[in-house]
């Protein structure tokens, strides 16, 4: 998986070969127990796999914290952002590690249960919003 250092922080891509229907992704997120579960549609255009798909659901394992932000491509490319002009690329999904600019990061966060220190940091930016959340980890399961 593509590793990009930006200085202080890093972003590892997670979407390989996969990725969230550009245009209307129709966006959701669910808690059950300690784990929050993102489901969107995937893009049946990029990558002709999924044409059978109809729904990809990311379960994020003890889930500590996870927000939905109004972040769109527009605002990303202008600098409104956290990571504008360090995250290497726009609507990917990313493990972030080292600086996640928490100081300047939106404060709607929704607690699940504790944050502890071997979390990891993930990030995805679909059209309109982006999804970030704080985990043990995450898995991937394609709806049909």
């Amino acid at each position: 998986m593509p590793v990009y250092d930006r200085g202080k922080t890093i972003f590892r891509r997670l979407n390989i070969g996969w990725n969230a229907e550009p245009n209307a992704p129709d966006l959701s997120a669910t808690v059950r127990s300690m784990d929050v579960v993102l489901s969107f549609k995937p893009n049946p255009y990029q990558y002709s796999d999924y044409s059978d798909v109809s729904r990809i659901e990311l379960t994020f394992m003890h889930c500590a914290r996870y927000r939905i932000g109004s972040v769109n491509d527009e605002g990303w490319y202008r600098g409104q952002c956290r990571f504008s002009r360090i995250a290497p690329s726009w609507g990917e999904f990313y493990e972030v590690a080292g600086d996640l600019r928490l100081q300047s990061a939106p404060d709607d966060w929704v607690q699940v249960c504790d944050l502890t220190p071997t979390m990891k940091h993930y990030l995805f930016y679909f059209r309109d919003e982006e999804f970030e959340c704080d985990a043990d980890g995450w898995k991937k399961v394609e709806i049909r």
